[in-house]
């Protein structure tokens, strides 16, 4: 079988990969967690998280339809490192709601035109009309962190996007949109785990990119470049959430209840939406644990 990119991460991982990643992979189970951090050492039992999911759809079927009923206007950020999950979280959000109400933005690289925009202005138009939920699978902090980390803008257009941000957030929210900033984190080790996976399932190859391959080798800037944006963009209006993705499933429940707990839509069910897990979703001092 030929492998994406020559076979460039199972490379990374003989040659490259610190010894410890490589142990830690090698000899671990395929339900281990493989972070020592982690709060748990197992991922969640299979049947209690189809029966959490479940639950949680139905809460969010009701969400849409206060959304259309109301007028609502909802806007969530997927944000975090590669392979942390974002694709698979927002799947369990929207598999069973209308993609006419649920909709996912994922921006490919700007055009000439767009290139030369003033930098939010081509997320703007896809933000939420009345009665619609727009979920952005990465958004404008590409230029905090991805962009920085690769060199595709300059240290002043880096800053000058710090500078609009916090004021940018605040009018979204001002404008009465239900603003939800989503970091999802994941292990190095765990990681590099699922680019393997990736790499070697034919079906999940197509999400494999030539950053993705890069990225493994700029671990330490990509730690600092988002220790600097949670810093300096976690603001008392639009707050981040952090949610530790070692184990896909109980981050996923967490992502959901995150969303669901911060809106008073009608008909909730507090015994099934609930506290998200606070050992693995919380604020910015939780993305580095």
């Amino acid at each position: 079988m030929t492998l994406p990119f020559d076979g460039a991460i199972s490379k990374f991982y003989r040659e490259e990969a610190p010894e410890r990643l490589r142990e830690v992979i090698s000899v671990a189970g395929r339900k281990d967690i493989l972070s020592d951090s982690y709060p748990y050492k197992r991922l969640m039992k299979r049947r209690e998280y189809e029966e959490t999911i479940a639950a949680l759809q139905i809460e969010l079927v009701k969400l849409q339809a206060w959304v259309k009923s109301s007028g609502a206007r909802i806007c969530i950020l997927f944000e975090g490192r590669d392979a942390a999950g974002k694709g698979g979280t927002i799947k369990r959000f929207r598999e069973n709601l209308n993609p006419r109400v649920a909709r996912v933005v994922a921006l490919p690289k700007p055009t000439d035109r767009e290139a030369t925009e003033w930098y939010f202005q081509r997320y703007i138009r896809q933000l939420p009309a009345g009665g619609e939920i727009t979920l952005f699978d990465r958004s404008w902090y590409n230029r905090a962190v991805v962009e920085h980390v690769f060199g595709f803008c300059t240290p002043e257009q880096r800053m000058h996007f710090f500078r609009q941000l916090p004021e940018f957030e605040d009018m979204l929210v001002q404008e009465g949109i239900h603003f939800i900033k989503l970091w999802l984190n994941v292990g190095r080790a765990e990681q590099l785990r699922r680019f393997l996976q990736r790499e070697k399932d034919p079906l999940k190859q197509w999400k494999l990119s030539w950053i993705d391959v890069e990225g493994l080798k700029k671990w330490d800037a990509y730690s600092a470049a988002i220790e600097e944006t949670l810093g300096r963009t976690h603001t008392e209006t639009a707050p981040w959430t952090i949610i530790r993705t070692d184990d896909k499933r109980r981050a996923r429940i967490a992502a959901i209840r995150r969303v669901l707990g911060s809106i008073d839509y009608d008909g909730k069910n507090l015994n099934v939406v609930e506290t998200p897990d606070p050992k693995i979703c919380g604020g910015p001092d939780l993305w580095n644990a």
